[in-house]
């Protein structure tokens, strides 16, 4: 019988480039990781997630593995220090898991360098390789990196598929050599004491006929042909086998699968532990989100997973910028009404680092402070659309995924305690002020409301597993939820409000104040504000 455990649990998703550097090259490594557990302990998270580790040229961040069984030693460190970091977070109640990434491997993947030698060789089916010239590409479908999925290669005359860079060629799955690999290495995985992944991309294994045409190139229609696509139930059932074997827990990036079809995905019969949605973190041309598709979003998630299903809650990852800067407007007041809002709300919640001490979005004044491939396109793009420098960098950067990978800023000593040496990506200046050891001393810091947070979903069940009845849904500002005998109201603006219950007032406790609230009917909420309220028992 699978355990639930993950129900009264906190993850922390640790960009390990980013985290902190041991060894002074400037890039962060897992003995980093290991020196900071304390940390992570003191902020009370029951398990870590680190993003890909494994062998890779680093095209994509890690996420173009080379070698799933090795490590990129000369980066992070060895299976040695990995173990050791296991055995460390164990002893202290931490359980570890790794991403998952099997949608796709490095073109320096072995397999992939076998598959282009000729048409006839072993590895051949091990990718999508099809027929094709520069004027005739097996299908109209564009990638996520922009341009064409398909790439030509020269030496056998047909292209291979990539639903990112071309550098990522997509696996085959309805080869079952390709899936006995997989399998054989998560269970070897598994076997050394991971305690299990987040799955990258996981819903774009299965896909379409080849045939299959867009029509249109709005919204996600360009990405239907990947995502979601029927079949893929047969494979992650085969996954689902082998996760509840070692009872691994497992969470899923799945676009393409609605509300309502998570629940199959993440029931107690589901696939999966829990998903992460990507529709709540909708950006406009200018970095800022839509609090009213956030709101409408996590509303909708929670409720068609209320019955069956689970949600992973998140206000930020290493794909996403700031969200103090997205939906908040860069103060510690909205990145704490932000963190109330859904850090108290059904599902396990992960916080992604520097969320909690409230890193900011990086002011770009150059394209060589920028890493991320995607970035770099764009940028290039836009000064060939006849941009200048300038323009093309803020339109480039304003949404980067590098906002959120800048160092993290443990202390104002150089380079923010992160490194002695030159850090592979820039530092915010900000660090001098906003830094780990700051919010440690101040009682009202961002990192302190965390720790708060995470320790009502440990002690309430109400909060950690209970129900959940959402209150003024049509209210432009305000997202206020009932979870049992708690009471949880934020005002996510910086405008004033007021807002009325329409049934008889109840007397409340201040979880943050010990004040006794009596016959609260009407509240007034400031700027950014937020009330955490539980009910007192008559």
């Amino acid at each position: 019988m699978k355990s639930n455990w993950f129900k009264q649990a906190v993850g922390y998703q640790i960009y390990p480039k980013s985290f902190r550097d041991t060894n002074g090259d400037g890039i962060g490594d897992i003995n980093g990781i290991i020196e900071k557990l304390p940390y992570l302990k003191d902020l009370g998270v029951d398990f870590i997630w680190i993003n890909p580790i494994y062998k890779s040229p680093q095209f994509d961040g890690g996420y173009d593995i080379s070698d799933y069984y090795a490590l990129d030693e000369d980066r992070f460190g060895t299976m040695a220090d990995l173990q050791n970091l296991m055995m460390q977070a164990h002893s202290m109640g931490m359980k570890v898991i790794m991403d998952l990434v099997v949608n796709h491997t490095s073109n320096q993947h072995p397999w992939f360098i076998e598959s282009r030698k000729s048409k006839d060789n072993p590895y051949r089916d091990y990718y999508h390789w099809q027929p094709a010239t520069p004027d005739h590409l097996p299908n109209n479908w564009i990638s996520f990196f922009g341009g064409s999925t398909w790439t030509i290669d020269e030496p056998t005359g047909e292209a291979y598929f990539h639903v990112f860079s071309k550098e990522q060629p997509d696996l085959n799955w309805h080869n079952p050599k390709v899936r006995e690999e997989i399998y054989d290495m998560v269970r070897w995985w598994l076997e050394q004491g991971i305690d299990g992944f987040r799955l990258d991309a996981i819903s774009h294994i299965e896909k379409a006929p080849w045939d299959f045409e867009i029509k249109s190139f709005k919204d996600n229609s360009p990405w239907e042909p990947f995502m979601n696509v029927a079949g893929i139930e047969a494979y992650m059932a085969e996954f689902k086998k082998l996760f509840d074997e070692f009872d691994a827990l497992t969470v899923g990036e799945a676009s393409g699968v609605s509300s309502k079809e998570a629940t199959n995905w993440t029931d107690d019969h589901g696939y999966i532990d829990m998903i992460f949605e990507l529709e709540h973190s909708n950006k406009d041309d200018n970095g800022q989100g839509d609090l009213k598709i956030f709101k409408d979003t996590i509303m909708r998630w929670q409720e068609d997973l209320l019955a069956h299903g689970w949600n992973a809650p998140y206000l930020e990852n290493h794909d996403q910028p700031r969200v103090i800067d997205v939906l908040g407007d860069g103060t510690e007041a909205s990145a704490k009404a932000l963190a109330v809002a859904y850090m108290l709300l059904r599902g396990t919640p992960f916080i992604y680092q520097g969320q909690e001490i409230g890193m900011t979005n990086f002011d770009y004044t150059d394209i060589s402070q920028v890493d991320a491939t995607d970035t770099i396109y764009l940028y290039n793009e836009k000064l060939a659309e006849g941009l200048s420098k300038t323009a093309a960098l803020k339109v480039a950067t304003v949404n980067s995924r590098d906002h959120s990978r800048t160092p993290m800023q443990w202390d104002a000593t150089e380079n923010a305690g992160f490194t002695d040496g030159k850090p592979w990506l820039v530092i915010n200046p900000n660090y001098l002020e906003k830094n780990v050891a700051a919010a440690q001393t101040n009682p009202d810091s961002i990192l302190n409301l965390y720790k708060f947070l995470i320790q009502l979903r440990h002690e309430y069940q109400d909060i950690s597993e209970g129900h959940i009845t959402f209150l003024f849904p049509e209210h432009p500002a305000v997202l206020a939820y009932e979870r049992g005998e708690f009471l949880i109201v934020t005002n996510l603006s910086a405008t004033p409000t007021t807002i009325t219950f329409e049934r008889p007032g109840h007397d409340y406790q201040d979880m943050v104040t010990q004040a006794i609230v009596s016959d609260l009917l009407e509240l007034s909420l400031e700027s950014w504000a937020y009330r955490i309220y539980k009910k007192i028992k008559e």
